[in-house]
């Protein structure tokens, strides 16, 4: 069994959206960049906002971590990580935030989501980036949550984050989740 750690605040950005149940933002940042954006689609949800916490922190060194996440997205590993979570079960729609590690999402991630049944469920991702945009994890996230609804996936640059208030509006009002 994986255990994840979080950082969560249930409901803590603002009333719930008009769903028929409950939100999760749920992400794994290593710069910072990806917490900014999951805390903007929490606060403008209502939804519940966890985060992921592997077991052993990556290195800060950029070049020493892009070529962990190489290894590791290269060989299949799943991280362990540290704590206890929420279940997904509890939730209807769950957002999936990560940095986009050559292409998919960052191992943490691909952790946590293959640790727990999504079916029935709408996984909506985000991706921060630096030019891949959402690479295949759309297509990585659907087959890691068979039965799952994977909606189309909002890429934000890195470098843009402060900026991006008004395409995460945007894109929320898309999916109707505003």
């Amino acid at each position: 069994m994986t255990l994840v750690a979080m950082t969560c605040s249930a409901g803590g950005f603002g009333a719930r959206a008009a769903s028929t149940g409950k939100t999760l933002v749920v992400y794994f940042s290593h710069s910072g960049n990806t917490r900014v954006v999951a805390e903007r689609i929490a606060r403008a949800t209502g939804a519940d906002l966890c985060e992921i916490v592997p077991a052993k922190s990556y290195p800060t060194d950029y070049r020493t971590v892009v070529d962990q996440a190489k290894r590791e997205i290269e060989a299949g590993y799943r991280p362990a990580l540290a704590a206890g979570a929420p279940d997904p079960q509890n939730y209807d729609v769950v957002f999936v935030g990560s940095p986009c590690w050559w292409y998919t999402i960052a191992p943490p991630v691909a952790t946590w989501l293959a640790a727990h049944d999504f079916s029935g469920k709408r996984i909506i991702p985000f991706m921060t980036h630096e030019g891949s945009r959402m690479g295949h994890s759309e297509q990585d996230i659907r087959e890691l949550c068979p039965g799952a609804t994977v909606a189309e996936g909002l890429p934000v640059r890195g470098g843009a984050v402060g900026d991006s208030a008004p395409a995460v509006e945007k894109w929320l009002a898309k999916l109707g989740v505003r």
